[in-house]
């Protein structure tokens, strides 16, 4: 499996020519995207991309042997070949994405997808030609790396008249990081990107990763609930439902200081109104980010730490409007990034990600005696019906691990198989009501079944 991962290396004391540079590259884009837009009728006929590219390149550049249909050259004298070439590879894709979706549009409307008012609820798509694109720096001629020890490179950037050569100062820091854990592996054309008022050049590693294969009689689990008062709560299972450790994961310092900036930010909305507050949440919007990345490294770290085959996870996809006083929590709670991140980490490691119902995994007591009950006074706890008090979060941790196992351990048996297993633990057909104690359960019916 290929991962591709990327890094930003901050580049000081940025000067003028970053902006000239970032100001002509756009204009191409947004000139070749309306360029490409009028002549589509001809370039979409065209199935195979680098036939399209080249001709879509005959149309804006002069050769010796081709005399251009639109003058790209004359409003941008002198740019590079490769950043031209970009342009337009960054153009096709724009331009192809917007026939798409009005194409898709137009069907809405006119009933052919069978739902004739979901043309008339949503707007016609319009082509959009001031982007965001980024310019790419090929290497040798548009990007030198200095050499190692050196803070330097040296990129080819428009001063205003021409295409020149200049050299760059990189925080030392970032190129550390870079030597230390990506030495001696293959990084793409960096590419320049400005972030909160800063310039970066960001590299891309691509690495072929191997993921575990076991099966799951096998397979050592660390299912993952995540939450909100505690970022996230750990389990290592086995299939036959031994735990082996369990881990608490959470960050009050970050939350604390989340707190005092929210709450400045609504001091500050109170006396001086909403329109000034950009800058403020931005900060904000940050510390949560960096929050996110703590609670993702720290489960990979985990797992990794017991020797995991699979993270487990809930499925989230919370739709609908939020009420009540937790609402800017809610908001808040980055729960989709955590896994996404998480994701990228675990498969760097050779480690599988895989996801559960959610349903019923906090409110289902995990030794099956049925739904739990809060308490009031402290959300992270719960009573069983038994009488017994237990931690919500943990519980549901041991459910996220059985639901998992139990779908893996039935899921190759024969239908025979099965339908007699899920006749002795009839919890076993419904996943998205099984416990702990299902698994524990099947486990024995399975080994009940093999001894006989």
């Amino acid at each position: 499996m290929l991962i591709a991962s990327s890094y930003g290396v901050e580049i000081r004391k940025e000067n003028l020519c970053f902006r000239k540079t970032f100001d002509v590259y756009r204009g191409a884009v947004s000139f070749l995207t309306f360029v490409l837009d009028s002549v589509w009728e001809e370039l979409g006929t065209i199935g195979n991309a680098k036939k399209r590219f080249n001709t879509a390149e005959h149309l804006v550049h002069n050769t010796k042997k081709n005399r251009a249909l639109f003058d790209f050259d004359s409003r941008f004298p002198k740019m590079p070949s490769y950043l031209r070439r970009a342009a337009i590879q960054h153009a096709l894709g724009a331009v192809s994405s917007y026939r798409t979706r009005l194409s898709q549009w137009q069907n809405a409307r006119t009933g052919r997808t069978g739902d004739a008012r979901a043309g008339k609820k949503t707007g016609r798509p319009s082509l959009q030609g001031d982007n965001h694109a980024m310019p790419v720096f090929y290497r040798d001629v548009m990007y030198r790396a200095g050499e190692e020890g050196t803070d330097c490179a040296k990129l080819k950037l428009f001063d205003g008249r021409d295409w020149v050569w200049r050299t760059v100062r990189l925080k030392h820091t970032d190129l550390e990081y870079l030597w230390k854990h990506w030495k001696g592996k293959e990084a793409s054309a960096p590419t320049l990107e400005r972030r909160h008022r800063k310039y970066f050049l960001r590299f891309t590693f691509t690495e072929d990763v191997k993921l575990s294969e076991k099966p799951a009689e096998r397979q050592t689990v660390c299912a993952v609930d995540l939450g909100i008062n505690t970022d996230a709560v750990c389990s290592i299972m086995r299939s036959d439902g031994t735990v082996l450790a369990r881990r608490f994961i959470n960050f009050p310092g970050e939350k604390d200081r989340m707190k005092h900036v929210l709450g400045r930010i609504r001091r500050f909305q109170r006396e001086q109104g909403t329109s000034e507050t950009g800058g403020r949440w931005a900060y904000a919007v940050r510390l949560n980010e960096e929050l996110s990345k703590k609670t993702a490294d720290a489960i990979v770290r985990f797992a990794e730490e017991h020797g995991a085959d699979v993270i487990v996870f809930e499925y989230l996809d919370m739709k609908g409007k939020i009420r009540g006083r937790r609402k800017q929590r809610l908001h808040l709670w980055r729960k989709r990034d955590v896994q996404k991140r998480c994701e990228h980490l675990a498969h760097r490691k050779g480690i599988r990600v895989s996801r559960v119902c959610a349903w019923g995994t906090s409110a289902l007591a995990f030794d099956g005696s049925g739904r739990v009950e809060r308490d009031p006074q402290n959300h992270s706890l719960c009573s069983f019906s038994t009488g017994k008090k237990y931690n919500c979060d943990l519980s549901a941790s041991y459910n996220i691990g059985a639901r998992y196992l139990i779908r893996e351990l039935i899921k190759p048996l024969p239908e025979t198989a099965r339908s007699l297993l899920e006749a002795k633990v009839p919890a076993a057909k419904r996943r998205t009501s099984c416990v702990y104690a299902d698994l524990l359960r099947l486990r024995e019916a399975m080994e009940g079944e093999g001894a006989a």
